[in-house]
């Protein structure tokens, strides 16, 4: 039995963190829970700092805040780690995707663990583009357990079509079984 879980993904404009969250949620909700999806931005420009949340849980949300205490984050670009403490909240026990290279060189919080992805080359490879948001979908399909990929998948599938649909599936999938191929 699920209880309320959330994630908070970290990106700046453009990166498709909104979209992201967004189809994560319709994932969630394909799988039988509940789910709500919203973005945190202002006036900002493409590559300023942008916010999106997704909550998950087996019974309604009624909660209407922001997401202060995570189970999960998503950091779409390691350099925010120099700028924005996107650890702020993240739960005990909790997980941090981080699209990166290279071995982490920054503090981590005890009790989170980071997984680090390089999302950027597998993008570039799948898509031709350097937008990550449905390759970091599908490392957190693998990562937290919350959505099974078939789930992803079809979300995916309602956003795009043809062969968009198809790179970003081929996006998700490398994503995906790169981080289960580690557990």
């Amino acid at each position: 039995m699920i209880s309320l879980r959330e994630l908070r993904i970290h990106g700046r404009g453009g990166q498709g963190s909104v979209t992201a969250a967004e189809l994560i949620a319709v994932a969630a909700f394909a799988g039988g829970m509940y789910a709500q999806a919203f973005p945190a931005f202002g006036v900002e420009r493409r590559g300023a700092p942008v916010q999106a949340f997704v909550r998950f849980d087996n019974r309604k949300i009624r909660l209407r805040s922001q997401v202060y205490e995570p189970d999960y984050i998503i950091v779409q670009d390691s350099t925010l780690i120099r700028d924005v403490n996107v650890f702020q909240g993240v739960k005990t026990g909790g997980i941090a995707i981080v699209n990166t290279e290279k071995a982490p060189d920054y503090p981590i919080p005890p009790g989170v663990k980071v997984i680090a992805i390089d999302a950027t080359s597998i993008a570039l490879k799948r898509l031709g583009v350097p937008i990550t948001n449905t390759t970091l979908m599908g490392a957190f399909a693998a990562a937290s357990g919350e959505i099974a990929f078939p789930a992803l998948e079809n979300a995916i599938r309602q956003r795009f079509s043809g062969e968009m649909a198809e790179k970003n599936i081929a996006a998700a999938r490398e994503a995906y079984d790169s981080i289960k191929g580690r557990a």
